[in-house]
């Protein structure tokens, strides 16, 4: 027998480092900041994400090399699932599910499973420079 998936709308963002999750560092409201909140919300940035966190383990060197994507481990994020947890290599989608939880997505799944149903969330702007 074949089934289909079910139509389903997800939230996803694309994570290429620590921070770039919306959830991650949001003290003042991701939406809108605002510039006297921008201090703040850069200093909450740079710290870990409640969403991805640092990618840590004690027997993986930060200077070697992801098997799946090539990248140093240092580079990479950790993210709790429902299946205790994954690694998050830069490029990865981060899906929100049905019931809440978060996980992980390679760019190539996700483009051959999702595509975009409305605008984008605007992004924060950046103050650095």
């Amino acid at each position: 027998m074949q089934y289909r998936k079910k139509p389903v709308v997800i939230e996803a963002h694309q994570w290429f480092k620590n921070g770039d999750h919306p959830l991650d560092h949001d003290p003042i409201g991701y939406a809108n900041p605002t510039s006297t909140d921008l201090d703040r919300y850069w200093d909450y940035k740079q710290t870990e994400g409640k969403v991805v966190r640092y990618y840590r383990r004690p027997d993986v060197s930060g200077d070697s090399l992801c098997e799946q994507c090539g990248e140093p481990h240092h580079g990479h994020g950790w993210i709790d699932t429902l299946e205790q947890g994954h690694r998050v290599c830069p490029g990865d989608f981060i899906i929100t599910g049905v019931k809440g939880e978060m996980y992980p997505c390679k760019p190539d799944i996700f483009e051959a499973t999702y595509e975009p149903i409305g605008p984008e969330m605007p992004d924060v702007p950046d103050v650095e420079g």
